[in-house]
């Protein structure tokens, strides 16, 4: 027993002197970086004061403070940013649904303001702005070299006041002009129809009002269909949506899943992470879902699309998401400003994270571009002649009324299929697919 304790004790007396031996160089070594880090706060101080002194003109001391503090935080990602009071204000204003603008979801990349998504019924979005065109121009001044704010500030403007941007856009030979008039924005988070017998459900951003709108629309959308055995299943439209709220896109994901992990949040430290799990209830009751994406579908967007891909509660297609894998916490600083900081990543149920690499649909649909179509010669333009066009053709005597009605009213809806594919080739799959999914229903007549 005696030598048991010695050890133990030779053990720790040990520990100790090793400890003693190390902790020398680690002390030192913090030191010096604290030595380090004065010396440049020190450094800033002298620059500073040689501006206010020396600089050609008279310079604003709290502009030029405002642009430090918003430099250091550009300079870690394009998401971290300082915002001053007016910013901060209309930020707020703008996640309860109503601001003034382009409607134009923006982001940084390569010096240049990189369009994340039209916003649905706004300006920017009437004008045929696309997702991913770069603007290089607001009415004839570059905004290369400017930050997003700066570049943001440049298109802002009086309500009503009309503005140029020049975009270049990946398939156009050449950089253009597009005329754009400022408007009041007015968000619709979730627009719903029905097509055909699915449900559609438009989620054009994550603000305060998106699940209530998801949720009362839906419910809507089912009784006017005569209750959810008369749907065949819900098609959750993504595209083009820059994202929003994290609180939001957990809401409306919990909304079609029974349990589970919806998504998760990883930041520096272990601590600061966290999870978020669905709780029982499916407003949809089991009907399949498809969910569709493209290039202008980013964050909270991608954690729905993940997190009911990764749980096979919907099938995803269109074209792969944005990749904003990133989540940003806003705080609260003296005289009324804000700092938008990363503090996290997030984890789709599955672990994986979307950062840079985006939502991969399960089908890729692209959607083809609008041609505009040349004036049909007199051949093509001839509508087509059927037996029942000719002189003295027999009727069709084998058909009730009934029968022959139902007929056309399957004709008139293939019609209007059809020409949807023409208006929204996406949307028409995914109808398809939960038409296909309805005929396999084991409920299925």
């Amino acid at each position: 027993m005696k030598k048991f304790v010695m050890a133990a004790l030779g053990g720790t007396l040990a520990s100790v002197i090793v400890t003693t031996q190390i902790a020398g160089p680690l002390v030192a070594q913090e030191n010096a970086q604290k030595s380090s880090v004065y010396e440049q706060l020190d450094l800033f101080g002298d620059i500073f004061e040689r501006i206010r002194a020396q600089y050609v003109e008279e310079v604003d001391e709290g502009d030029l403070i405002e642009a430090a503090i918003n430099g250091m935080l550009t300079s870690l990602d394009p998401h971290s940013s300082y915002l001053p009071p007016d910013d901060a204000e209309a930020m707020q204003v703008q996640t309860r649904g109503e601001f003034g603008g382009l409607g134009i979801e923006v982001t940084q990349e390569e010096g240049f303001v990189k369009v994340v998504s039209p916003i649905d019924g706004t300006p920017a979005d009437a004008a045929g702005i696309e997702a991913g065109d770069f603007i290089t121009h607001v009415d004839g001044e570059s905004v290369l070299g400017l930050t997003l704010d700066e570049a943001v500030d440049m298109m802002r403007g009086v309500v009503g006041s009309e503005i140029i941007i020049t975009v270049v856009r990946e398939d156009a030979p050449e950089p253009f002009d597009v005329s754009i008039v400022r408007d009041i924005i007015k968000l619709t988070a979730v627009r719903t129809r029905t097509e055909a017998e699915s449900v559609v459900l438009r989620v054009t951003t994550f603000n305060d009002q998106t699940f209530p709108n998801l949720r009362d629309g839906l419910a809507k959308q089912i009784e006017e269909a005569g209750g959810i055995d008369k749907i065949n299943g819900v098609i959750v439209d993504l595209r083009n949506n820059p994202g929003g709220l994290l609180s939001q896109a957990i809401r409306v994901s919990d909304a079609f899943l029974e349990k589970g992990e919806i998504v998760s949040t990883r930041g520096r430290n272990i601590q600061d992470g966290d999870r978020f799990n669905a709780q029982p209830g499916d407003l949809a009751q089991g009907k399949p879902i498809v969910v569709l994406i493209n290039g202008g579908s980013a964050s909270a967007s991608e954690i729905v699309a993940g997190a009911l891909q990764d749980h096979r509660r919907a099938i995803v297609i269109g074209t792969k998401s944005f990749g904003k894998g990133s989540v940003q916490t806003v705080m609260p600083l003296r005289g009324d400003g804000a700092m938008r900081l990363t503090t996290a990543r997030y984890y789709t149920p599955s672990g994986r994270s979307i950062q840079a690499l985006g939502v991969s649909p399960d089908i890729i649909v692209e959607q083809p571009r609008r041609v505009v179509e040349e004036d049909e010669d007199e051949d093509t333009a001839r509508p087509t002649r059927t037996e029942a066009d000719l002189r003295g053709s027999l009727n069709n005597d084998s058909l009730s009324e009934d029968e022959i009605r139902q007929i056309e009213e399957d004709r008139a809806r293939a019609e209007e299929a059809a020409q949807l594919r023409d208006d929204d080739y996406q949307l028409a799959y995914a109808i398809d697919i939960l038409k296909g999914l309805s005929a396999l229903s084991p409920s299925a007549d």
